[in-house]
């Protein structure tokens, strides 16, 4: 324990002596290790301790609470991105009062490039100033704001896990919160500000539309309508992990004076985050709009059609079964018996009347020859009929089994001479 101690206070001093000297007193500033440890704790609750707690218990119902949260991370990502472009992205024009400046400066010069557009901080390149200038401060304070919102943003799996959403708890999600704050804690430790703080800026931008998006839902379903953009909130995602790879990796090709190692950092971690949203994204929607034309294609049955019987032996009469349900629709002709489908016999998922000795099929659900319908045994009081999938005579788990005996023994009766 004693040598990992020693070691641990060696790495303390070198990153002290490399660091910047007006953050390392800062909160959780002056090692990695209690950053590391807060981010380990966070996914062994998430993905471990949390589930398991959750295993027997209801899930909680923390509506107004999500959108009360919401809500706070709207407002916080917005006063963070209004402070990067106040700190150097926007700031060096007033929208109030602007004299014209008639100096020689390079800033006033450059036509939009640091007026309005980007205040004093440049696209191309932007090292870091670590003077103690009123407004490079401003930049260096939002910097560890921004690294403490990511903290903030673990209550968006702790809500999942709560609520006992755990198909919303995917690897992309905790490896992109857990991450995080120890990127955004090495550059607060060694490069606030400058050319890294582009990251937080379209990444503060993007977690107001994210955000906003989660607070409608959290509102309940009359706000479902406004809703039809969520799908492209991975796709901002993506546009933002591509401007921020463009970024920084430019400054590999010109003469910048930046850290080489954090222009790697920040473009790797916008490589990896692309391909795993990228993923996500396939696996959410095209997979699941080449799923739904496959099914459409292959004629799979559609909700609320009808099953429809192909052959002549409609009216044939199966006895009335002890009664388990209670039938919720009027019985009709076969031909038009409701079956939560519109399944035909070219596909084999409802056959109707097969052979006309066996009772419909629907959704190509059977137990022997008795029909089910949609998974529930479907029997009427006359002629075999399907009603909507919910019948008379479905005993264990809507499977019936009894009925098999009964049209055995009817179709003898009628075939014996009298």
């Amino acid at each position: 324990m004693a040598l990992i101690m020693k070691y641990i206070e060696s790495i303390n001093r070198y990153m002290d002596s490399h660091s910047d000297s007006r953050t390392k007193d800062w909160p959780m500033m002056s090692s990695p290790f209690p950053t590391l440890a807060v981010c380990l704790t966070y996914v062994y609750l998430v993905k471990v301790l949390g589930p398991r707690l959750m295993e027997n218990r209801k899930p909680l119902h923390l509506q107004n609470l999500l959108v009360v949260y919401n809500a706070s991370q709207v407002v916080f990502s917005a006063w963070l991105f209004y402070e990067c472009l106040m700190g150097g992205w926007w700031g060096a024009y007033s929208f109030r009062c602007q004299p014209v400046d008639y100096t020689d400066s390079a800033t006033s010069r450059r036509i939009g490039v640091s007026g309005w557009l980007t205040g004093h901080y440049s696209f191309r390149c932007q090292p870091v100033d670590y003077s103690n200038n009123p407004r490079t401060l401003r930049m260096v304070h939002a910097c560890w704001w921004y690294y403490f919102s990511k903290f903030t943003e673990f209550m968006d799996t702790i809500f999942f896990v709560l609520r006992k959403k755990t198909s919303q708890v995917t690897t992309l999600h905790v490896i992109h919160h857990g991450c995080m704050p120890m990127s955004v804690w090495f550059g607060v430790k060694f490069t606030p500000g400058g050319h890294s703080t582009f990251f937080g800026l379209l990444n503060t931008f993007v977690h107001i539309v994210m955000y906003t998006y989660y607070m409608f839902s959290a509102m309940g379903p009359q706000y479902q309508k406004y809703l039809w953009w969520k799908k492209y909130l991975t796709t901002l995602q993506m546009v933002q992990f591509i401007l921020i790879m463009v970024h920084a990796f430019q400054l590999l090709f010109i003469d910048c004076n930046y850290p080489k190692a954090f222009v790697w950092w920040i473009g790797m971690h916008a490589v990896m985050f692309f391909f795993l949203f990228n993923e996500f994204y396939k696996a959410a929607y095209k997979n699941r709009l080449m799923k739904k034309n496959a099914l459409l294609a292959n004629g799979h049955a559609k909700p609320n059609g009808y099953c429809k019987s192909i052959n002549a032996h409609d009216d044939l009469f199966l006895p009335q079964p002890v009664a388990t349900a209670t039938a919720t629709a009027t019985a009709k002709p076969a031909t038009e018996a409701k079956a939560n489908g519109n399944a035909t016999l070219a596909n084999g998922h409802a056959n109707g009347l097969k052979n006309g000795y066996k009772p419909a099929l629907a959704n190509g659900n059977v137990n022997g020859n008795v029909a089910t319908a949609n998974g529930n045994a479907v029997h009427s009081k006359t002629n075999g009929i399907l009603l909507n999938g919910y019948g008379n005579g479905a005993p264990g788990n809507g499977y019936a089994t009894k009925l098999l005996d009964d049209v055995a023994q009817e179709l003898t009766h009628r075939k014996t001479p009298k």
